[in-house]
C-alpha cells in the first residue's frame, strides 16, 4: 500500500513535469528538465551505497525502518517544494533532495520486503509489488494530466504530496510489526552465520 500511494504521488506529475519546468519556471527549458533528472540520479547513486553499507553494518531492522521512514518523508516533501520553485536552481536543489530521500528509502525498503517475504512465494509477492506500482503509476499519470489541464500545476503538486505522505503513513505501520516480532538489534529472519 505504501509503494502504491507513494508511486501514485510521483506518477501524478511525472508525465507533465517537463511542461511545468518549461512553462512555469523562469529560464526553464528541456535542458533544465534533463539536468534535473540527472541530478536526482547522481544524488541517489552517490548516497545509496554508503547508506546501504551503514545499514548492513548495524544490521538491525530498526535502523532500516528509520532510514526508510526518513527517506520516504524527505521524498514526500518534494511535490510541495515544487510549489515554491521559480528558477532552475530551485528545481536542481529539489531534485537533489529527492535523490537523497530515495537513497535513504530504497535500500531498506528492499531489505525489509525481502526479509519478510513469504518463502516459496517470492515470485508472486514481488509480482504483486510490481503490478501495484504499475497500476498506481498508470492511473495517477492519466488523472494527473487531466487535473493539470483543468486545475493547474499547483493542484497536481498538492495532490501528489498528499498521496506521497499517505504512502509514508503506511510505511510507519511497519514499526508496529517490528515491535511485535523483532527485538532491537535483531533481524528476522536471523542471518546465516555459517
Amino acid at each position: 500500500m505504501s509503494d502504491f500511494l507513494f508511486n501514485a504521488g510521483f506518477s501524478f506529475f511525472g508525465p507533465i513535469f517537463a511542461v511545468f519546468v518549461t512553462g512555469q519556471i523562469d529560464g526553464g527549458s528541456i535542458k533544465v528538465v534533463g539536468y534535473a533528472a540527472a541530478i536526482t540520479q547522481i544524488f541517489k547513486v552517490g548516497f545509496q551505497i554508503p547508506v546501504a553499507r551503514f545499514l548492513d553494518k548495524n544490521h538491525g531492522e530498526y535502523d532500516d525502518f528509520y532510514s526508510l521512514m526518513i527517506g520516504t518523508l524527505i521524498s514526500a516533501c518534494v511535490p510541495f517544494l515544487y510549489l515554491l520553485a521559480s528558477a532552475p536552481l530551485h528545481i536542481y536543489i529539489i531534485q537533489a533532495i529527492y535523490g537523497i530521500g530515495l537513497a535513504m528509502a530504497v535500500p531498506p525498503w528492499f531489505a525489509i520486503f525481502t526479509r519478510h517475504i513469504d518463502k516459496m512465494k517470492e515470485n508472486i509477492e514481488w509480482s504483486f509489488e510490481s503490478v501495484s506500482i504499475g497500476i498506481s503509476g498508470a492511473t495517477a499519470a492519466a488523472v494527473g494530466g487531466i487535473i493539470a489541464q483543468r486545475a493547474g500545476f499547483e493542484t497536481v503538486f498538492v495532490i501528489a504530496g498528499i498521496l506521497s505522505l499517505c504512502g509514508a503513513f503506511f510505511v510507519s505501520r511497519i514499526f508496529r510489526d517490528l515491535k511485535a516480532h523483532v527485538s532491537r538489534g535483531q533481524v528476522k529472519p536471523a542471518p546465516n552465520r555459517s
